[in-house]
């Protein structure tokens, strides 16, 4: 073998940071030995996995297709030695996930799996569909839970559960007394709405086909509960996960608007990256989504 791992470490430590001082630092290791394994490592091979421009370092293609055969290898090199030593076991877990799935669903799935593998060490990121999608296919994160539709070759996506958005007002908005809303009533409302990239507003326009260049839109935000303060201040109406919203209907504070001509249904997705290996972590946590739709 003409490479070793602690090189393609250093590779990977690299790309990911995209400079090599970064990535001697996380190593534990001085600047000059880390610029020398990359060296020897695309001396041996006589490539280039980055292009140099003055003191930076930018990913090429080659590169970008190295980082992915390297981060399965080592994880399944780390996953070999880890069994070696004992039996595979749950240890630790990076999951993604959009901001409705994250702050309303992900937290009691994050609840059961500690309480089955105390031990375990998971992080739960939250940001929109497409960041998250971005992340999975860096390898930065295991697993995303997302709410929009995403079409990459890289990526493995599940349906995992239904979902459906609910148009909704405060009690105070002239549109709270109105038991159902026309075509009409949607272009004349003022609108506060998810931001463009989150699964939500994917959700939403795909919902207003053929009407929403006439919706007047008064602001986007990236958050749900803004959204709903929002609302709640009659800025406007807004368009939310059902999930993200029962608690404040059964308050309330915030009132269901029914639009049936409008399909407001959806699906929720589980990605990970196809090259990615499945560690033990990653299994139980899909095991815990799946009982998660059958529970729900």
């Amino acid at each position: 073998m003409r490479y070793t791992f602690k090189q393609l470490e250093v590779f990977l430590a690299i790309a990911n940071h995209q400079n090599v001082s970064t990535a001697a630092q996380e190593l534990s290791m001085s600047q000059s030995a880390a610029s020398e394994s990359l060296k020897a490592l695309e001396s041996q091979f006589d490539i280039q996995l980055f292009d140099r421009i003055g003191k930076k370092l930018q990913l090429n293609e080659l590169g970008k297709s190295v980082r992915s055969e390297a981060s399965t290898l080592i994880e399944r090199a780390s996953n070999l030695e880890l069994s070696l030593r004992q039996h595979a076991r749950v240890k630790d877990l990076k999951v993604g996930a959009t901001l409705s799935i994250g702050n309303y669903l992900a937290i009691n799935m994050l609840s059961e799996f500690k309480q089955c593998y105390p031990s375990a060490s998971i992080i739960l990121d939250v940001a929109n569909t497409t960041e998250i999608a971005e992340r999975v296919r860096n390898f930065e994160l295991d697993i995303g839970l997302i709410e929009g539709e995403v079409n990459e070759n890289d990526l493995h996506v599940e349906p995992w559960r239904d979902d459906e958005l609910v148009v909704f007002c405060s009690p105070s908005h002239p549109f709270a007394k109105k038991p159902l809303l026309e075509d009409m009533h949607l272009r004349e409302a003022k609108w506060v709405l998810r931001e463009s990239g989150s699964g939500t507003r994917q959700a939403f326009d795909y919902a207003m086909h053929g009407l929403i260049s006439k919706l007047n839109i008064e602001l986007e935000l990236q958050h749900t509960e803004a959204i709903k303060r929002a609302v709640q201040s009659n800025i406007g109406i807004g368009c939310l996960s059902r999930i993200t919203l029962e608690d404040a209907f059964k308050r309330g504070t915030l009132v269901p608007l029914s639009a049936p001509q409008r399909d407001f249904k959806r699906q929720l997705f589980i990605i990970q990256h196809r090259q990615k290996y499945q560690s033990a972590g990653m299994t139980a946590w899909l095991k815990i989504c799946r009982d998660f739709t059958t529970h729900a």
